[in-house]
């Protein structure tokens, strides 16, 4: 057997003992991970609309992961702010009383519903009520 033969069979016999190892961490790396469900979470807590954005009808925040709207037509709706896409922060479009991901454009309705993808689960949505310029947001 000359040395090339050698190496040949050595490599060869390398490579067939790591195929097994190889392939099952190559193929587990490759799979697609399942992205954690974003499990409802208890939220409570109280806002000041006497100033700020949700002094005025149209106007948005985002507080400790909820954007809390004020519609158009002066009610407060609130639903989890991270986009279940990809988990960019929506954005309130007042003209149409519905949330938009500025990232890949997926919309929500007042209730957290999807309208448009590429968005497949809807947003968390949560209670308001207003004591006089104190807007209490709740599970």
């Amino acid at each position: 057997m000359t040395r090339k033969e050698f190496i040949s069979q050595v490599g060869t016999g390398a490579a067939i003992l790591l195929l097994p190892a190889c392939l099952t961490t190559g193929l587990s790396s490759c799979k697609k991970k399942k992205k954690d469900a974003i499990e409802p979470r208890s939220i409570d807590f109280t806002l000041d609309i006497s100033s700020g954005p949700l002094a005025t009808n149209g106007g948005a925040l985002v507080n400790d992961g909820v954007i809390v709207a004020r519609t158009m037509d002066g009610s407060f709706i609130a639903i989890a702010s991270a986009c279940t896409h990809q988990g960019t922060t929506i954005n309130y479009v007042s003209s149409t009383n519905s949330f938009l991901c500025p990232n890949h454009g997926a919309r929500y309705d007042a209730n957290g519903n999807v309208l448009q993808g590429p968005a497949t689960k809807g947003l968390e949505d949560y209670k308001t009520s207003l004591n006089g310029n104190s807007l209490r947001v709740f599970s």
